[in-house]
């Protein structure tokens, strides 16, 4: 079996599926995107193409190595990164369904098989700009989930107000007081939070039980901030914006970090994000995939879940505010495959990455396409501030 031909296919609300084909008639899909370089990715999927077209795709392996290695040039080499992972990944993700489809099983089948058949998952509940984040929570656990996620804070400076502190707090004891005592609540402060302030408010937030802080401050910055983490009673997840094994190295060392969040579509797919879920059991550390993305991503990271002992819980799409267009299961011809009951999904079975993909509907979409871009936001003296 060789590999014929790639496409890439930009869909809104802010995706990027692949489809490689094969000279057996058996298709893969990918989901190759990094949030607001898209085209970028896209570009470097079809420059990647060079290594691809009339190889096997079953020998994963080699082709990543040599996705990855193959950079190099005089006295030097280019590798890693979001664009180039990204790229990496949703090539990954699609050689893996190639070969789950032509074997007839699922991928976690040929990774070694299932140790859970489902797992939990959380439902994103606002909060960027805190109006009603209560009451989103209320209806999220009536639905099933038994656990959330919201922003914790709008922008702050290295030095803010106790004001803005105080709106933080009382957003998420409103969100405690409306779900109750046993429900997850998961507080994301999106990497805008910066030293000063995240010792504040990791402080302030501790009687409320959290689940996890999500990047309390960005990844570049835990070497300084270690000591504060490692002593902080609440679980600190982190990850999302790292792209290797190689990155999630020192972060795991450092001993700062209870739950890694690598995102499958843009750590270089199902196979680097197995190694780095695997580095991290070695240090007793949970897994929580980050997948804000689409139906190929959010099947890729299942199948990963599915043979990792220490995937802990699983974050998705569905209603999440980015997707005002589409939505998750738009583009998959049964949308069932991704059924939620109890908080829970079942990791999908189907050959391959479990799900199929309208090809007639994706292809419509692309015609549209979409140009998404992430909001700049200014704190009052007017500079930059993180969002």
């Amino acid at each position: 079996m060789k590999i014929t031909s790639m496409t890439t296919y930009q869909v809104p609300p802010r995706w990027s599926f692949l489809k490689i084909e094969t000279d057996a008639g058996i298709t893969g899909w990918g989901e190759p995107v990094l949030e607001g370089r898209a085209a970028s990715v896209a570009a470097t999927v079809e420059e990647l193409s060079d290594y691809l077209i009339g190889k096997d795709p079953s020998r994963i392996e080699d082709l990543w190595t040599v996705l990855y290695r193959g950079g190099f040039y005089r006295g030097g080499f280019y590798r890693g990164g979001g664009i180039h992972m990204s790229a990496l990944a949703g090539i990954d993700q699609a050689l893996w369904d190639i070969k789950g489809k032509a074997l007839g099983v699922p991928v976690h089948e040929l990774l070694g098989g299932r140790v859970r058949d489902r797992i939990k998952v959380y439902s994103w509940i606002g909060g960027d700009r805190p109006a009603e984040t209560a009451r989103a929570a209320r209806e999220v656990v009536d639905r099933g989930f038994s656990a959330v996620k919201m922003n914790g804070t709008e922008e702050l400076s290295y030095l803010d107000t106790w004001d803005k502190v105080d709106r933080c707090v009382a957003n998420v004891d409103a969100v405690r007081q409306a779900v109750g005592p046993n429900v997850g609540i998961g507080v994301d402060f999106h990497g805008r939070v910066h030293k000063p302030m995240a010792k504040v408010l990791l402080r302030e937030l501790e009687p409320y039980r959290l689940m996890f802080v999500e990047e309390p401050v960005l990844s570049e910055h835990i070497d300084g901030f270690a000591d504060v983490l490692r002593n902080s009673p609440i679980p600190i997840a982190l990850g999302e914006r790292l792209f290797s094994r190689w990155d999630f190295k020192a972060v795991l060392a450092s001993g700062a970090v209870d739950i890694i969040q690598p995102d499958p579509s843009h750590c270089g797919g199902i196979t680097e994000a197995r190694k780095i879920a695997h580095m991290a059991e070695a240090h007793d550390v949970g897994l929580a995939l980050h997948c804000p993305l689409g139906p190929i991503a959010l099947a890729a990271c299942l199948q990963i879940d599915a043979g990792c002992y220490n995937a802990t819980i699983q974050e998705q799409s569905l209603g999440i505010h980015y997707n005002t267009s589409n939505d998750l299961l738009d583009y998959v011809t049964d949308p069932s495959v991704f059924a939620y009951d109890d908080g829970q999904v079942v990791i999908p079975d189907g050959p391959g990455l479990g799900i199929e993909i309208n090809e007639e509907y994706v292809a419509e979409r692309a015609a549209e396409g979409h140009r998404w871009r992430n909001p700049v936001w200014r704190h009052a003296d007017g500079s930059f501030a993180e969002w």
